[in-house]
């Protein structure tokens, strides 16, 4: 015996029955839902400021995760040293303090400023890595000689090169397209493969592998956007792998640290002895972390935990869910970057803006694949959190750069142009300075005008004086 549902002759309940819900239209509802959300997001994602405040908030972001991490890390290691806990910090807030303002500076620049800067830039980094080479005046460190002293502030030549490949790289070819010298393949190798070898030279010689592969990666980069054929590109990037193995077999130290990446079961010893502090670093901090500060393998266990692996102290301290909050604003400064190279009509903006995207993201990649274990350590650090003075300025600069070419994608003028006064004009505003200002540029511009007319009355009163005759006087040939 059984009860039979309303409606229905077998006891089963009748889906066109009143009341009875409708699923494939509520699916359907659903699935309206879901693309008028993603409706939303392309329209935020279209918007011509988008890349603009892309760059500028995951910069902000990465910058102050990096301030943090550096003074969890660095206070250690200059208590073991006999220093102030702030030592290092201090040094990464005037890097930031500096560096903030050279990026909206850069932020603010047409690339016509930048490209007056590529031989100059060109001729001091080759200058300050050549310093590095006179005995006295390089400063050596783990037995290394990367570093001149400048004003009692340790700067590192080799960080400067890479903005100065990408500038003298993207304007060299830009100025040869415009002169229709790029059909011949040799014309984009010559002169800028020369001169990214003699750059690559130089920092060898300050025994940094990893600063001389991010130039290889810039140099491929350039290119590659350029446009070089197929097999040009593949015998380029043939000959820079024999290179990078060679270099690698050359030293003893590169040779070892790449046979125990080789044998990942031999003894945590020697070699080996960073990255398996690294792995342990990212797996005891969980899904969370231990909590800030409160790590452990900073304590002399980990080497370079300040820079080079310093993502393994934000895996143990932040857990998981930090080390993908890195990961994710890495692959959102790379789709900003991509997007304004993608948007920017100018061929040096293009040029520039792929570039240092994939200076910055390759050289993250990198960073975080040795600490995890996918590579061999390279001495490479993470952009904008390694503590690092030079290549703190360095990246903010770059970054400044982006901002710059962000502004001239399609549309974005108009927008900045509706956008209505800036920050400065605001504070004046509040500060009641604002109407003062205004009054004095009119009053400027009021003089300017008044000379300009009275200028030109006097040039036609020249022109209509009486000669002989009565007429006005002839002009001058």
């Amino acid at each position: 015996m059984y009860l039979e549902a309303p409606g229905s002759a077998d006891g089963l309940a009748d889906p066109e029955a009143p009341g009875q819900p409708e699923p494939t239209a509520a699916g359907a509802r659903g699935l309206d839902g879901v693309r008028e959300q993603i409706g939303v997001w392309r329209s935020l994602l279209d918007r011509p400021l988008t890349s603009y405040y892309l760059v500028l908030g995951i910069t902000i972001l990465l910058l102050g995760l990096g301030l943090v991490m550096v003074q969890s890390t660095a206070s250690v290691t200059d208590l073991s040293a006999g220093l102030s806990p702030y030592s290092d910090f201090k040094k990464q807030v005037l890097g930031a303090a500096v560096g903030l303002p050279l990026m909206w500076a850069a932020a603010r620049s047409k690339p016509r400023i930048f490209r007056a800067f590529a031989y100059p830039l060109l001729a001091v980094a080759v200058v300050g890595l050549g310093l590095t080479l006179i005995h006295g005046v390089g400063v050596s460190q783990n037995g290394a000689t990367r570093w001149i002293d400048v004003g009692g502030l340790q700067v590192q030549p080799s960080e400067f090169a890479k903005l100065a490949l990408v500038i003298w790289g993207a304007d060299l070819l830009a100025r040869k397209d415009r002169l229709g010298q790029l059909t011949d393949w040799r014309h984009m190798l010559v002169p800028l493969m020369p001169g990214t070898a003699v750059l690559c030279l130089l920092v060898m010689t300050g025994d940094d592998l990893g600063t001389t592969f991010i130039l290889l990666v810039i140099f491929l980069a350039l290119l590659w956007v350029i446009g070089t054929p197929g097999r040009v590109f593949a015998g380029l990037l043939i000959l820079m792998i024999l290179a990078v193995g060679l270099m690698i077999i050359s030293a003893p130290y590169r040779f070892e640290r790449l046979a125990g990446f080789l044998n990942q079961q031999g003894p945590a010893t020697g070699s080996s002895w960073q990255s398996t502090q690294g792995k342990y670093a990212l797996g005891s901090g969980g899904l969370f972390g231990v909590g800030l500060g409160a790590g452990r393998e900073k304590w002399g266990y980990v080497p370079e935990s300040t820079s080079d692996f310093i993502f393994a102290i934000i895996g143990e301290e932040l857990g998981l869910v930090g080390t993908l909050c890195v990961t994710a604003l890495y692959g959102g400064l790379a789709f900003a970057g991509l997007r304004i190279a993608r948007r920017v009509p100018d061929l040096f903006a293009r040029l520039a803006a792929t570039a240092i995207t994939a200076w910055i993201v390759v050289q993250a990649v990198v960073n975080i694949a040795a600490v995890i274990g996918f590579v061999p350590p390279e001495g490479v650090p993470l952009p904008l959190i390694s503590a690092g003075l030079s290549s703190l300025l360095v990246t903010l600069v770059a970054l400044g750069m982006l901002m710059s070419f962000a502004k001239l994608e399609p549309g974005a003028q108009d927008a900045l142009a509706a956008r209505g006064p800036g920050w400065a004009l605001r504070v004046l505003s509040w500060l009641g300075l604002a109407k003062r200002r205004r009054r004095l540029r009119g009053r400027r511009s009021g003089t300017k005008h008044e000379g300009t007319a009275c200028r030109r009355r006097v040039r036609r009163a020249h022109r209509t004086s009486p000669g002989a005759g009565g007429r006005p006087a002839a002009r001058r040939p």
